[in-house]
Parts: C-alpha cells; structure tokens; sequence
C-alpha cells in the first residue's frame, strides 16, 4: 500500500489510535525506515523456538554456518499487523531457519516497493493492489505470503443511525473519505456518492465522536477502537463484504533473489507462519517489543487491535490451507476489478505473479 493516497492512508488511520493523535495530518513522515537495533539472531538465545508447521521438514542449517543477513521493511510503524514478524524473531523462528533478519519500520513516503525491487532490501509488507500496479510498471517484485485473508478496509458509522450496510450509510449524511484509493472508486461505481457529503478524511475520530451523521473510512483495528474509548458507537462495515477484498500485509520480495536463492526465501516464508502462529497464540511478548519501539500506542490498544485483527487473519480459508495461503482465483478477480476501475490496463499473468508463492 504505498500509493501516494495509500500512504495517507496509513498514516492517518494510525493517528487515530491514541487519544493524542501519532502525526496531525499536515505533518510530513518521509524518512527512511529505521532499524530497531536487533536481529532475529541476536534475540534467540535463551527463546524457546515455536512449533514447526505441519508438513514442513527443511533442511538445517548447517551447524557452525553464519546466519544470512536480510532485511525486511515494514510499511509502517510496529503495531499488531505485523506482529507475526516480531514473534517469528523473538522466538527463535528466523535464527532456526538460518537467517538474521533486521525488521525496518516503515512510515509514509518509504518506497518498500521500489526499495525491494531494486534490491536495497529483501523483503517487505505491501498490498495486494499495489503489487500488480507495481509489477504492471516493470517492478521486480512477487508475492510471498499473505497475512490478511480479510482486508480491515471499512466504513466506520454511528449505531444510532440503524444502517445494515454500506449502501445505508451512503444514502445520506457526511462521508470522510480518500477518493482516490481503489476500494473508494469501487464503492462509488457500485452505489454513488451523489446522496453523501464526501469530505477528505483527516485521520481521527474526532469530527465522528462529535457528529452523529458523520461516517468515514477505518480500519477495523484502528479508528473503531479510538471511537469507543472516546464514548462513542461505532459500526463498521467491511468493505471486503462488498467484493472488494485485496490480501494486506504481503511479503514481497524480488524476482531475482528468489531465482538466485529460492531456498532463502522459503526459509523466511517457513519463519514468518511459524512467527503469526505464535503471535495469534499469544501475541503479549512481541507486543512488548513493538511497544517499546512504538510508544504512541499504549498496551491496552496493543491488546485491542492484535484481538480485532484475528478473524481477519484466522479465516475458514486459512485453517485449510495454512497461515499466509493465497490463491489465483483472489489474484485474478484483484486483478479484473482493478482493470474495471481504470488502475491497470490490462490484467497480468497471475501463473507468474505467484511462482514463488506457496
């Protein structure tokens, strides 16, 4: 999700987390991302290392052999969507598979796409979107693993108000939203926006707490969870439910590492399942980490959002074909829609887009 849009996005629904927003929306986060200091190898010692994944029996690595050096950028600061990656390297998942992984927070404006596809980093966090306009440009890029089988893209409205749907929350009242971002054009050609007011989105919940026909966009980790400790009523709606449903929180990496080293990058994809299956079995250590990294989000909001974002990751689809799972049919229909809506020209060949998937 880098997308200049995109990236307000993220910067603005995270504002709205804490009772003093992270950034006021005017604010500029363009700096690269940082490293937190540590590696997945100096962290393992004395870690208890997860359970390995069913079926999953890779070779270890050499015993005295020095851990690969990688890097993987987030494409925001640490929080409970990419508590996983923390897991898998504060429990030993990464050091096992032989790698030393530095995790990179990210912000808006880092170009994790551009970063990875020209080889400045080995992995990164994008979404599924942006991958095939990425890769529709020319970018070196493929999908690995998806964390986020639901995406938490919603409308966020008061409970007062009775809608059932989105299609209830536009028939009237005050919508803040981005336009620009593909899920806003979907729902615009599917229902209109000519019986809403629709006002930019300025990354908080402010004007909602106070308005009662004031709707906007959200993420269900994030916005919902401010609103309600501010003594408000928020119903959300997900824009998944309405047939737009990218994956989100994708780990990328580029065409070329993986022809060169695809035992590599298995490797990091064996750690990264084995780190969300521990962070959804108790996320508290890694959020205690993220925490420290984090400070603008408080442990109660840690808690919150690491629980609202289970069912979205956790889904019937995941329990029968595993953690990150992704599939041609979801690819192809992202595709389609983004044609449809003007994004891209033409759809891609999906068989090549997902040949270091699985």
């Amino acid at each position: 999700m880098h997308s200049p849009d995109s990236r307000r996005l993220f910067l603005q629904r995270l504002a709205s987390l804490v009772a003093v927003p992270l950034l006021a929306p005017a604010c500029s986060r363009s700096q690269a991302p940082e490293g937190d200091g540590r590696s997945s190898a100096a962290s393992a010692p004395g870690s208890a290392p997860a359970a390995s994944a069913p079926g999953s029996a890779p070779a270890a690595p050499a015993q005295g052999a020095p851990a690969a050096k990688v890097k993987l950028a987030l494409n925001w600061v640490p929080e409970p969507e990419f508590g996983g990656f923390y897991a898998a390297r504060e429990a030993g998942a990464f050091a096992k598979e032989g790698l030393d992984v530095e995790i990179l927070g990210g912000g808006a404006g880092v170009p994790v796409v551009q970063m990875v596809a020209g080889g400045q980093i080995d992995f990164g966090i994008s979404g599924a979107d942006e991958v095939l306009t990425a890769r529709a440009r020319g970018a070196d890029v493929l999908p690995l693993f998806a964390v986020f089988q639901t995406s938490p893209q919603a409308i966020m409205t008061h409970e007062s108000r009775g809608a059932k749907g989105i299609a209830d929350v536009l028939k009237s009242g005050t919508l803040a939203i981005e336009p620009g971002l593909p899920y806003a054009a979907y729902l615009k050609k599917k229902y209109g926006f000519d019986k809403v007011k629709v006002v930019p989105y300025d990354g908080g919940v402010a004007r909602f707490v106070a308005d009662k026909d004031f709707s906007q966009q959200c993420f269900i980790t994030a916005e919902p969870i401010a609103a309600r400790r501010k003594g408000s009523d928020p119903a959300t709606f997900l824009v998944a439910s309405e047939g737009f449903n990218p994956y989100v929180v994708v780990v990328i990496t580029r065409a070329a590492l993986w022809k060169e080293n695809p035992e590599r990058v298995r490797a990091f994809v064996r750690a990264t399942r084995e780190g969300w299956r521990a962070y959804l079995h108790d996320p508290t250590r890694a959020n205690a980490v993220m925490a420290k990294l984090n400070t603008s989000m408080d442990a109660e909001t840690f808690v919150a959002a690491a629980e609202a974002q289970r069912p979205l990751i956790e889904t019937p689809e995941v329990k029968e074909k595993g953690l990150g799972a992704m599939t041609r049919e979801r690819w192809e229909t992202l595709a389609k829609q983004l044609v449809d809506l003007g994004v891209l020209e033409k759809v891609p060949p999906i068989d090549d887009l997902l040949v270091a998937a699985g």
